[in-house]
């Protein structure tokens, strides 16, 4: 049989031949990644969360919403716990990481209400959380990274340090009424506590693997061909990048429609009435400021502590705080079932009323490994915390005003974090850490006492069923 060039061939011969050459490239070519299928388990893990169905549009939102809350953990791991630390590097005393703490919390509280007067003017609130705390306000985490480039006295570095910082707190809670009233309309009631908890074990897991590897970046890379602090601007730069991923994915959520109340027109003193008509709300505000007082005398000055008393290197410290990440996990799917069963005022009462002994164990810790098992009771203690704390800000704020009544709730905050650390940095400077470690566990049990007396208990009185099994 002779050989025939391939143009005398058969139409067919030829279209034959073609697909089977096309066949062998195709499967000789690298794989290319399949969105849609890396995408469908976890849509359809969100549908199963849901136990009832859901619209495709509701899907989308929770989707981007889960995403946005991965990516925003692994950029938070990679600088929330080592800003404190890069000010220290640079020669900052106890007093000046008070600072630090206290005008971040003071810019973040300026910035809610006119957060809020932003959220009500606006009938598109996505933007709004993109282009403040997701925008500018990752922005900042980009010159945090720049700085020793460009500055070398730690005189003006320090300051800078703070303003950067102060910048980020200022820009994410400008937009902070905006994301609390999309997720209040985006995640249905039915499935809070499972989606939230289920979210968070996402987070956990990346702040699990993230922040002891970035304690571990910041101490081989500082020194790196002659610069200092070149670990701390590696974990800084990674933090802006995964933090772009989180605004990009918190872009594409739908925007939910309005509630009905919340759409009517603004009204002067109509907060305080709405607020009047949430039994628990106010109490809920006044034991917020007494319980975050007593988080903030202490909150900002662990990791320094372990540092410049127990000598612990900067891995140390990523890898204790990783160990309270791992216990989270645990804890997040825990209280998330029981939030769904027994109510967020169960959950938040039992984490509330223990959660006060962790500072006090800080007292008896000799070794920085100790730090590691405070650390993982407070992992699992906090996670149920948090989830309770959120799920009632959703609950007991009026909907008609909720961008206000969280801009309020949120002020009171900080107001107490502005007064915390600075008076934190003055006890730790003039007498010692052990005094402010346990001062801050007394003034969380008077916070938890007040909540109980003031929200839990006119509560129940009126039968809302928040703690009444589902």
């Amino acid at each position: 049989m002779r050989f025939r060039p391939s143009w005398l061939l058969s139409g067919r011969r030829r279209y034959l031949i073609w697909r089977r050459v096309a066949a062998i490239s195709t499967s000789m070519r690298p794989s290319r990644w399949d969105r849609d299928a890396a995408i469908k388990p976890l849509d359809q893990h969100l549908e199963d969360l849901a136990q009832q169905p859901i619209s495709r549009r509701q899907l989308l939102g929770l989707r981007y919403f889960w995403l946005d809350g991965l990516f925003a953990a692994t950029s938070d791991s990679l600088n929330v716990d080592y800003v404190a630390l890069f000010a220290l590097a640079y020669g900052a005393s106890t007093g000046q990481v008070g600072w630090l703490a206290s005008i971040s919390n003071l810019l973040g509280a300026v910035a809610l209400f006119p957060g809020a007067r932003l959220a009500e003017r606006t009938r598109e609130r996505v933007p709004v959380v993109v282009w403040t705390g997701g925008g500018i306000g990752r922005v900042a985490l980009l010159a945090l990274a720049c700085v020793p480039f460009l500055i070398k006295q730690p005189d003006v570095a320090i300051p800078l340090i703070i303003g950067l910082s102060g910048l980020r707190a200022f820009m994410g809670n400008l937009g902070n009424p905006a994301w609390t009233a999309i997720v209040a309309d985006l995640v249905p009631g039915f499935m809070r506590g499972r989606y939230f908890a289920n979210r968070n074990i996402a987070m956990g897991t990346a702040a699990l693997v993230i922040a002891p590897l970035a304690g571990w970046l910041i101490h081989a890379g500082n020194g790196w061909q002659g610069l200092p602090f070149a670990g701390f601007q590696l974990v800084f730069s990674l933090a802006f990048a995964f933090g772009m991923v989180s605004s990009a994915s918190f872009w594409r959520i739908p925007e939910p429609p309005l509630p009905a109340a919340a759409a009517q027109q603004h009204r002067a003193g109509g907060l305080r009435g709405a607020m009047d008509n949430s039994p628990g709300f106010w109490g809920f505000v006044v034991s917020a400021f007494i319980w975050n007082l007593g988080l903030q005398l202490a909150g900002p000055f662990f990791n320094v502590y372990m540092v410049s008393q127990l000598h612990a290197s900067l891995a140390m410290v990523g890898l204790v705080t990783g160990v309270g990440s791992l216990f989270a996990l645990g804890g997040q799917r825990l209280f998330g079932r029981l939030l769904d069963y027994k109510g967020s005022l169960w959950v938040q009462a039992i984490t509330g009323l223990l959660i006060p002994a962790l500072p006090l164990s800080w007292i008896l810790v000799t070794s920085p490994w100790q730090v590691g098992i405070i650390n993982a009771f407070s992992g699992v203690l906090w996670a149920g915390y948090n989830l309770s704390n959120f799920n009632l800000l959703l609950e007991l704020s009026p909907p008609e005003q909720r961008p206000r009544a969280v801009a309020l709730y949120q002020t009171v905050i900080f107001v107490s974090a502005v007064l915390g650390p600075l008076l934190g940095g003055y006890l730790a400077d003039a007498v010692d850490f052990k005094l402010v470690f346990g001062l801050s566990g007394a003034c969380r049990m008077v916070g938890m006492i007040v909540f109980l007396w003031m929200v839990a208990r006119p509560v129940v009185r009126i039968g809302r069923g928040l703690l009444r099994r589902r």
